[in-house]
């Protein structure tokens, strides 16, 4: 069962569990959409985090699967500019996944989430807000799950960059509209202007890594079109938590979809360590 709402950014809201379609009222200035998926509310809760071109329906289904193998609820939400939320308020800045780490995501897990434990799994982007989330060491998420995430800029990430924007200008990429609506060539050009901008090739998270102390996982595809391995090293070599590793062979920049039952069942594994822990 899937719950499908809105909410508002606002760092205070009442929440109605009783509604089967709920609706955070709260006066401000744009709309979250985002979907509940049923499970163990005794276990964590899985906070996914989409891509830098993505949303809900990008993930395929992925999101329901894992949460039906671990028997965890689910949080699955669009981002400010994409999917079905609000469109974005301003030009986006080279700060732009920090903003979303330490303001809207925040603010949308109090709102929903309110005292509930959670793990968050990030893909691509999704996946490097979820670690400058984590650096901040919030109390209640329980482990954090990487896919694809950038720590840094590499010569690989903006020749793939290169190329979908070179891609979407010749107009192959006009699927992306299906997702993303009258909002596609605001939230295409953000990104891909944003990650090619000069100022841009010195960013850098890594120094946030040591800060990192719950469990993680991190996935990534060998054939990875915007990064190396250099990027899963950097994770789980500087991350003070137990930290894994795992590089799939003959994969690219989406894991979980190109290898879906192998990422599955490392997710599963590794979740359960964190709601079954060896004593």
């Amino acid at each position: 069962m899937i719950l499908t709402s809105f909410a508002n950014k606002l760092s205070t809201a009442i929440f109605n569990q009783e509604l089967a379609l709920s609706r955070l009222t709260l006066a401000t200035d744009y709309q979250l959409h985002y979907q509940f998926i049923e499970g163990d509310t005794a276990k964590p809760w899985l906070v996914f985090l989409h891509e830098g071109l993505g949303c809900i329906d990008m993930w395929k289904g992925f999101p329901q699967q894992l949460c039906s193998l671990t028997g965890c609820p689910g949080l699955v939400f669009d981002r400010l500019g994409y999917g079905q939320s609000s469109a974005l308020l301003k030009a986006r800045s080279i700060h732009y996944m920090h903003e979303y780490a330490l303001q809207e995501l925040p603010q949308l897990l109090a709102a929903l989430l309110q005292d509930c434990n959670y793990i968050l799994v990030g893909h691509s982007d999704g996946a490097s807000i979820s670690l400058i989330y984590a650096a901040e060491q919030p109390p209640l998420l329980k482990a954090l799950i990487s896919v694809a995430a950038h720590v840094f800029v590499e010569p690989e990430t903006i020749s793939g960059i290169k190329a979908a924007d070179a891609a979407y200008d010749a107009g192959k990429l006009k699927a992306l509209q299906k997702y993303h609506g009258d909002k596609t060539a605001t939230i295409f050009k953000a990104w891909s202007q944003t990650w090619l901008r000069a100022g841009f090739l010195s960013w850098n998270i890594e120094y946030l890594l040591p800060s990192i102390k719950v469990p993680l996982l991190a996935i990534q595809g060998v054939n990875d079109q915007y990064g190396s391995q250099r990027q899963v090293s950097s994770i789980v070599e500087q991350a003070t938590g137990n930290s894994f590793a795992v590089m799939i062979e003959d994969c690219g920049h989406s894991p979980h979809l190109e290898a879906q039952e192998k990422v599955l069942a490392e997710m599963d594994n590794f979740i359960a360590t964190i709601t079954h822990p060896q004593k």
